[in-house]
Order: C-alpha cells, then sequence, then structure tokens
C-alpha cells in the first residue's frame, strides 16, 4: 500500500504484516489515502481528543475505515485541512454518537461530511435504543470490543499497541453495521426517517457559543436574577472570550466560584475585587482585573433572568393532555421499538399544542406518525382509552356515515 512506511519512526510495530491497520504520519500517505476515499461509496470514521487543558477540543487521532482497509492517522504530522476533501466527497461518512466528533473535526479540517450516517441513531429507530458502540457491535456481531482505558493520553507519542488495537476497533465494524441497520431500516419502512434525523445531527456539527450565553452553563448561577444576572453573564462572556483567545478552558481563566462572587458582590475596585471569594491575586491585578472590572460596570444597571427553554401558554383545557399523550406516545414507541426521545419529548407535545409552526410533531415523518393522530385527539376526533391489559389506545370517535 502507497501509504505503508518502511521506516516506522517511534511508532515501533506499524506496518508490520500482524497489524490489521497502518499509522499514517505524512502528508503523501494521507493523501493517497484521501484519494482513495474519494473513490468509495462510505467510509467510517472516529476521533481521539482532549480538551480537559484547551478550550478548543485538540484532535489527537483519527480511525478511518474502508473497503478492508484501517488507518490511524496522526493529525500533528499531517496537514489536516486536506482531509475536508473526503469530509465533502461523494462518499457517506458512518460514525457513532457523531456530535461531539463533528465538532473535532469541523475544528481541525474546516469542514463538516456532506453525508453522514450515524449508527447510533440508526439503532434507535430498529429497536436498539441508543446504544454505546460496544453495546452495538456485541449485538450485531457477539464480539466485544477491547476495553479502552479512559485515562489514556492519546497526545503522547508513541501510542502503544494496545491503545492503537483499541483506537482501530472503534471503526472496524461501522460499515457492516450501516449495512445491517440501512437494511433493518428499509424493512420497517424508517430509513428515511433515520437518514433526515442524521442530517438533523450534521447540521448541528458547526458549534458556535455565544459569549453572552456562557452563564447559562454555571450551574451556581441558576439561582440569579435582575442586575446580579445581568453582571454574571456579563463577566461570564468576558471570560469565555479571554478562554477562546488564549486557548484555555475557562475554569483556567476565571473559576465559576468567583464569577457568581463577582457577580453578587458588583465590585468597583481593584480593592473590592480583592475581597471577593475566588478571586486569586492574579486576577485582581494589571489589565485582568481592570477587564473584570469592565466587565462588571457593562452588566450594572442591568437585568436579566435565565431562559428556562421554550415556554407554551397552553389552554387550560389542554394542559392535562400532554402528560396523557406523552404516555401514550412512550407506548407508542414501545411497540414500534424506537427510541422514545426520537420521535417525541415532552416539549415537542407542548410545541404542537400551542401551534407553534416550527413543532417538529407538524412536519416529516412525526406528523405522519404521531402529530396528525395527536391533532385528532385534541380536536376530538380521537380518544385515548385503556385496552384491559393496561395499555393506551387510540380509538377514532368519528361517527360514521349512514
Amino acid at each position: 500500500m502507497a501509504w505503508e512506511r518502511s521506516d516506522p519512526g517511534p511508532q515501533t510495530g506499524v506496518g508490520n504484516e500482524d497489524d490489521d491497520h497502518v499509522w499514517v504520519d505524512d502528508d503523501a500517505a494521507f493523501g493517497a489515502i484521501i484519494d482513495e476515499l474519494l473513490q468509495v461509496e462510505a467510509f467510517g470514521i472516529d476521533t481521539e481528543f482532549h480538551r480537559e487543558r484547551t478550550y478548543y477540543p485538540q484532535l489527537a487521532l483519527i480511525q478511518l475505515s474502508w473497503n478492508d482497509q484501517k488507518a490511524l492517522v496522526d493529525p500533528f504530522a499531517v496537514d489536516m485541512s486536506a482531509f475536508a476533501r473526503a469530509l465533502e466527497g461523494p462518499a457517506v461518512v458512518v460514525m457513532h454518537a457523531a456530535s461531539q466528533d463533528l465538532e473535532v473535526l469541523d475544528l481541525a479540517c474546516g469542514a463538516l461530511p456532506r453525508q453522514l450516517f450515524d449508527t447510533q441513531i440508526a439503532a434507535g429507530f430498529v429497536g436498539h435504543s441508543l446504544p454505546s458502540l460496544a453495546a452495538l457491535v456485541e449485538r450485531f456481531y457477539n464480539v466485544h470490543l477491547p476495553k479502552g482505558d479512559r485515562l489514556t493520553d492519546w497526545l503522547r507519542r508513541p501510542l502503544g499497541g494496545d491503545q492503537r488495537r483499541y483506537a482501530a476497533a472503534d471503526v472496524e465494524y461501522l460499515l457492516g453495521l450501516r449495512t445491517q441497520l440501512c437494511d433493518l431500516l428499509a424493512e420497517r419502512g424508517r430509513l428515511d426517517w433515520a437518514l433526515a434525523e442524521c442530517e438533523v445531527m450534521r447540521a448541528k456539527g458547526r458549534v458556535v457559543r455565544a459569549p453572552e450565553d456562557a452563564w447559562l452553563r454555571i450551574k451556581e448561577a441558576r439561582t440569579l436574577r435582575g442586575e446580579v444576572a445581568a453582571v454574571a453573564r456579563s463577566v461570564a462572556a468576558w471570560r469565555e472570550r479571554r478562554a477562546a483567545e488564549l486557548d484555555q478552558p475557562v475554569r483556567f481563566v476565571f473559576s465559576d466560584l468567583a464569577v457568581v462572587g463577582v457577580a453578587q458582590r458588583r465590585p468597583k475596585t481593584i480593592e473590592d475585587l480583592r475581597r471577593i471569594r475566588g478571586v486569586d491575586e492574579r486576577h485582581a491585578k494589571g489589565k485582568v482585573g481592570e477587564a473584570v472590572l469592565a466587565a462588571v460596570e457593562a452588566g450594572r444597571g442591568q437585568t436579566v433572568s435565565r431562559p428556562d427553554g421554550p415556554t407554551y401558554d397552553l389552554d387550560r383545557r389542554l394542559r392535562p393532555a400532554v402528560s396523557l399523550v406523552a404516555a401514550w406516545v412512550s407506548q407508542l414507541s414501545r411497540d414500534l421499538e424506537i427510541e422514545t426521545s426520537l420521535v417525541a419529548t415532552r416539549s415537542d407535545i407542548e410545541a404542537l399544542l400551542a401551534g407553534d409552526p416550527a413543532a417538529r410533531l407538524a412536519v416529516g415523518w412525526r406528523a405522519e406518525l404521531v402529530g396528525e393522530r395527536i391533532r385528532r385527539l385534541v380536536e376530538g376526533e380521537a380518544a385515548l382509552a385503556f385496552d384491559g391489559s393496561g395499555n393506551l389506545v387510540l380509538e377514532d370517535r368519528r361517527v360514521p356515515p349512514t
């Protein structure tokens, strides 16, 4: 193969005949693989990354599978922007629980897959809930994937043989799982449903975090209201921008305790700032201290409240229907062997009953499966009843023509 190296360098054992994958750490070899990925119908991908010491996730390894081949790519040794060609190419990109991997790939390559097939989402439509990759491989192949060490440092080189085998195993079965899941989905008439949900996942891959929303992720700020909340929002937004600029975790820049303490005390001077719990000396001097005080002033005199997500002013008569409909949707999902959260959440039901035109249950396959039935229920054309076995059934109440 063009990307095998006669001199494996520090990755001892890479390229040996006993290995079931190749190690890629130069642009020529990486380019050869990308060219191959542009010719296949689908390829599998997984990533290993760390974000403990940085603001942005650090891509540490890319695992690829295509045809009967697997490769581990060292992102520190190659130009990752070149991989955008493969992601945006004609092949279906097969991943498992792709949300975080998509963010990492977008940051590293500046691109998202043109087509995504997420095996976790697909499994949810054929009776497997939302399983881990290991659980899915065991169910379909009766194979136990090697267990990885959660404390593995994927940034360290060279990687050990066990680490490489664990990483390669994460993509070994992706293409086969896609084939089997697609067959099951097609048999049940749900392939389009699953592909639509994969597209929703893909479209969310480009993560944009507004600094002004950073305070909403602080647990200790949940009870803050009014001007105190406004100052917390302003200080947390400064912290978020500073962390992104330095590429450091936000907690390294300014602790959550410090954000809340500053919001509650609203200091006006450096001396005031020094006396606040959680504020280190390094935060209370120089440009950092001035920036914190400026953020406090920017929030002073304003009021803000924590949004609780979409809220709907439901007709009082419809409020009891939410719990009843949720119970019916849960039972319907079990009967159809579909993960309930893929069908409808309580928020989805409330949005539909409130007439939200953007409600998920008002469009697509959800509208056909449950949205229209809920509409009939609310309009009195159908009723929910127990069937004698403790199960809810939707009964037609329309009087047939005589």
